[in-house]
């Protein structure tokens, strides 16, 4: 699978936090696409990996060797696949998917219900390339998004559309889960 980087700017102060530096050794050569000397300058980084894009990332340009991105870098879901999100991530990735569906398993290690619908949600995720499918552990790091989205039990579907929640399934209910989901798309 190629990867294909492509860099925008538009001139003004940089304004996203920096969590991650991209260095040149690792990432290539971004300072000549940065603009090498050229100070807080605001610019995006699209990721592009076959047909459609996949994250359009902030970057930062300090005029140095290296390009600093936010963290929005890692909240990257790839289509066809469960995507691991933290506290961190979801957020952005959930407003990069656009008007894309998003389905969120919320759920914790010990949870033997949980364990069972783990395979069913990765097949879901196979087959319907028009939902974009995340899963959260719902440990102690996470604690602070797992009570935004008001869970109560695992496991926790949360539908998303649009950036906000839709619809929710609780248990391991399949079914009930995959019609939530198509009723969600058809709307």
């Amino acid at each position: 699978m190629a990867l294909r980087l492509s860099v925008s700017s538009s001139h003004g102060p940089a304004s996203s936090p920096a969590i991650s530096t991209c260095r040149p050794a690792a990432c290539g050569r971004f300072p000549a696409l940065l603009g090498g000397g050229v100070a807080s300058q605001r610019r995006s980084l699209t990721v592009v990996s076959g047909p459609e894009k996949r994250a359009v990332i902030p970057v930062r340009s300090s005029g140095s060797d290296t390009a600093t991105v936010g963290a929005e870098a890692e909240a990257v879901a790839v289509t066809g696949q469960v995507t691991e999100v933290n506290k961190d991530t979801f957020w952005p990735i959930v407003k990069s998917a656009g008007p894309k569906v998003v389905v969120l398993d919320m759920y914790t290690q010990w949870c033997g219900p949980c364990k069972v619908m783990a395979p069913k949600f990765q097949e879901m995720s196979e087959k319907d390339q028009d939902v974009v499918f995340l899963k959260l552990d719902c440990n102690q790091d996470n604690k602070s998004l797992a009570k935004e989205l008001g869970i109560k039990v695992v496991p926790t579907f949360k539908i998303l559309k649009d950036g906000k929640v839709v619809k929710e399934v609780t248990g391991a209910k399949l079914d009930e889960l995959i019609q939530a989901i198509e009723t969600v798309k058809s709307s």
